[in-house]
Parts: structure tokens; C-alpha cells; sequence
């Protein structure tokens, strides 16, 4: 299975308050390459996120907006492309709403949640956090709330979940956007 996982943290409630990415590309079934940035979201930071992702304004001050950051990875986002996320419409809406701001079209790729995969395929879990899903499948996640490290683990989830449960479960689960 190809596909890429990605993971957004953010300065504030906002969407478009991308403060750092993540994008973890799997290529059949193994971790191929790795992209993480900081953002500069250019929006205050909220004390409730930085204690999350302990991301402060100081860590972004030098680092590239969001406009910046998407030359760079504008490629990997094409139509056909399987993109998954842990809680797929927050990663999604924050990618659609960053992009938004400096009037960046939004592009067309598919996508597939972990979050929704791991409810249908471990239903017996006593919820379906990031965590609890990554040890429960022994997955590594080694610093929850950190982009790399949450991408990583959402691309362990679905190389294991696809393992187990075979490509045409998880094609069914695939949405486009």
C-alpha cells in the first residue's frame, strides 16, 4: 500500500493556524521518506496549544509560512494520492484553511481517517485516541502531539490495519477531497 500520512499541530483554535507538519511517505507498506516544518502561522498562540505541542512563538519566529512551506510539497498532493490522518477532517480542514489564507486552491487527493479505521477494525479498545490505537497495535509513537512523531504513528496504524484486514477493507473506507 502507498500513501502518505500527515499531521498538523496548531498555534490556536483556528484551522488556519498551522504551526508545524509532518508528512510521513509509505510505499508498499514501509516508511519511504519523511518531511517535518515548523510553520509560522503569523497568528497569536494560544497558552491551551503550546502546553499540547509545546510549539511557542519563539520555535516559529524564522520559519516559513505556510505559503512558503507548499512549493515544497504541493507534488506529493495529487489527485489519486491516498492521504491518512488520525482524525482525518481536522488534518484536512487545516491543510484547506492554511492554504486558503494566502489564496492557495486546495488540492484534490483521497483520504483516509485512522481515527474512523481503527473504530471499525478495533472496536473492542476503550477509545480511539492517537495512543491507545498505537499501543494497542504496538505501534511506536514516541512524542504524541509532536507532527513527526503522530504522521509516524498514523502511518504504523494503517500498515497494520491494511495487514490484517487486506486492501479492499480499506479501500471501502477511502474518501475524496
Amino acid at each position: 500500500m502507498n500513501f502518505i500520512a500527515m499531521d498538523f499541530e496548531t498555534a490556536n483554535r483556528h484551522p488556519e493556524s498551522a504551526c508545524s507538519l509532518a508528512l510521513v511517505m509509505v510505499r508498499n507498506n514501509k516508511i519511504a521518506d519523511r518531511f517535518y516544518t515548523v510553520i509560522n502561522p503569523q497568528m497569536p498562540f494560544d497558552g491551551r496549544n503550546i502546553s499540547v505541542h509545546q510549539i511557542t512563538p519563539s520555535d516559529v519566529k524564522d520559519a516559513p509560512t505556510m505559503a512558503e512551506v507548499w512549493p515544497k510539497i504541493k507534488d506529493l498532493y495529487q489527485p489519486g494520492m491516498l492521504v491518512a490522518a488520525h482524525n482525518a477532517k481536522f488534518d484536512a480542514n487545516v491543510l484547506k484553511m492554511s492554504l486558503a489564507r494566502y489564496d492557495i486552491a486546495e488540492p484534490h487527493y483521497l483520504v483516509i481517517d485512522t481515527l474512523k479505521t481503527s473504530r471499525l477494525f478495533e472496536p473492542d479498545l476503550p477509545n480511539h485516541k492517537l495512543n491507545t490505537v498505537s499501543e494497542a497495535l504496538d505501534v511506536e509513537l514516541w512524542h504524541h502531539h509532536n507532527a513527526l512523531s503522530d504522521s509516524e504513528a498514523c502511518a504504523g496504524i494503517l500498515i497494520k490495519q491494511n495487514e490484517k484486514m487486506g486492501d479492499e477493507a480499506i479501500k471501502n473506507l477511502i474518501e475524496q477531497r
